[in-house]
């Protein structure tokens, strides 16, 4: 078989949207060591807790929205969380499909002891950048979120 390689220029290295994938992912896989073996947390059950501990009480479609998971990954996390008797589900009133859902006094002592392991992991990491190397790449990224419209984002990465 014959390979062609294109006469086009195109260096991954240099291109944004992989390096940021990439980074992305090995943060991700890194910080999921934490959890994982200390807690029995997939990625995704994770950020189920993560953004219910952020925001109260959600449903499912509003965490696929803020997290971009898809809908079977979410609805397996929330099962699973349930079953742990991590989160609770009430029905929605006026929409029997949704189920609004919130930590549960187990779920809340769980993250207290989660969340600053957490944050101590990404001090660490964090602590090979200077004071200005963060508040850049915060900055940086603020902007971006803000050229695709999460200005929701955006504003609290400058604050």
């Amino acid at each position: 078989m014959t390979h062609y390689a294109s006469d086009i220029q195109f260096d991954l290295d240099q291109f944004l949207p992989y390096r940021l994938n990439r980074l992305a992912d090995q943060i991700s896989e890194q910080l999921a060591h934490l959890y994982e073996s200390s807690y029995s947390l997939t990625i995704a059950q994770w950020r189920v807790l993560a953004w219910l501990n952020q925001c109260g009480v959600l449903t499912a479609k509003q965490i696929r929205d803020a997290t971009r998971m898809d809908k079977a990954r979410v609805s397996r996390a929330v099962q699973a969380l349930a079953d742990r008797e991590l989160i609770s589900r009430s029905p929605d009133q006026q929409d029997q499909r949704a189920h609004h859902l919130r930590l549960t006094a187990a779920g809340n002592a769980l993250l207290e002891q989660l969340l600053p392991e957490a944050q101590a992991w990404e001090t660490s990491l964090l602590a090979t950048l200077t004071g200005a190397e963060r508040q850049a790449l915060f900055q940086a990224m603020a902007k971006l979120e803000k050229a695709f419209g999460n200005s929701e984002a955006a504003t609290s990465a400058t604050q």
